[in-house]
Parts: structure tokens; sequence; C-alpha cells
């Protein structure tokens, strides 16, 4: 984690079904030399320094994501959020309140305009 922290980040937890696989596409292979070469529009392959300074991070599995997540988001409830917030975010569109730096649905009188 400390090598993360070297400068300012930005921690997310993505949702979705592959959510791990899709991410680690967009980020590229971590190898800044090869994502230049064959993922050139990927994050590292754009953005990328060095194998070390690589701008982006992703957990490699759901044990790596839940252990990263507790790190991050000390009080994050991986259960909370898959029993409470979930199947309120399958009934329709979805809203972001950028105050809160969180989705909800709309209509179920979360945060922010409905």
């Amino acid at each position: 984690i400390a090598q993360n922290l070297a400068g300012p980040i930005r921690a997310y937890i993505l949702a979705h079904k592959d959510a791990i696989q899709l991410w680690r596409t967009v980020m590229g292979p971590t190898r800044v030399f090869r994502a230049r070469h064959v993922a050139p529009d990927s994050i590292r392959g754009s953005f990328g320094l060095t194998d070390t300074r690589n701008t982006t991070h992703g957990s490699d599995s759901v044990v790596s994501a839940s252990r990263e997540i507790a790190a991050f988001f000390p009080d994050f409830s991986e259960q909370r959020w898959y029993e409470e917030e979930e199947p309120q975010l399958r009934c329709g569109p979805v809203r972001y309140n950028p105050e809160g730096g969180i989705h909800f649905a709309a209509g179920t009188g979360g945060p922010g305009p409905t």
C-alpha cells in the first residue's frame, strides 16, 4: 500500500460482476513498456512512467480487493452494501452525489437531487 501512496490518489470501489477483469483491461499490462506496445490506449500505455510508477492500481483477485477495500475504506461493509444498497441500484436510473462521492438509485430518497 505504501507504494500506492507515494503521491495524491483517488481510491474507488468498483461494483460489477466482472469489475476486476474489466478494470485490469482498462489499466493495461502492469509493465509500462509492454502496455505501450500491446495496449497503447490503456491507462498505463498512455500515462505510465515506469513499472513502479504506472499510474494506477487494481486488485488482482476478490480476496485482494476485500483486503484493499478494508485498508482504504475502513467503515465500508461489503455485506451491508450487498444486502442494502446494491439491490436499490438495480431498480432503475442511478444518480451521483459529488459531495458524498456516492451513487444512489434515483427516487429512493438518497442524498442530492432526485
